[in-house]
């Protein structure tokens, strides 16, 4: 299981390292595009949408590093009442709808990237599909981080729960 967990580390790692260079990104074509557009009086055609993309990225592969460590919308006032067993059980059950989430995102994802390939972005010159891959990224990462969860407290290791500094026995 350690050998998993370091390998999904890697992996929430790179995404995140890619969030942030995407955030970078999306800024400086914006920066370049109100350059361009208030100083030089011209437009570039190709920022916005390819900012809107780069944003789509960030978001998703940012969200899916955000459930592996515990970042995610919980509902926890009923944690507070009940004993620690069931605080586990219940922190599975979040897990599995998380699980349903993601592969929902992945599979509708890639329905629609899938329908969207024959278009052509015109500003960008490429296929439609790229318009919904970070859906489909974000919704298998989303799955495979939240059964590492679940794997990891079967296991009796901790995992990270929102809002505490502390892991989960």
């Amino acid at each position: 299981m350690t050998s998993v967990a370091l390998a999904t580390s890697v992996v929430a790692r790179l995404a995140l390292w890619l969030s942030g260079i995407g955030l970078v990104a999306m800024t400086a074509l914006i920066a370049c595009q109100v350059f361009w557009r208030y100083v030089l009086n011209d437009s570039i055609s190709w920022t916005e949408p390819a900012s809107v993309m780069i944003m789509g990225w960030f978001i998703f592969l940012g969200a899916a590093v955000g459930i592996r460590e515990g970042y995610h919308l919980s509902f926890d006032v009923m944690l507070y009442v009940v004993p620690d067993r069931v605080k586990l059980w219940l922190h599975t059950v979040s897990d599995v709808v998380v699980i349903a989430f993601g592969a929902g995102m992945a599979i509708y994802g890639t329905q629609l990237a899938v329908n969207a390939a024959p278009n052509i972005l015109p500003s960008l010159g490429i296929s439609g599909a790229f318009d919904f891959m970070p859906i489909v990224a974000g919704g298998v990462l989303v799955v495979l981080f939240s059964i590492e969860r679940i794997a990891r407290r079967l296991a009796g290791l901790p995992t990270a729960r929102f809002g505490e500094t502390e892991l989960e026995d």
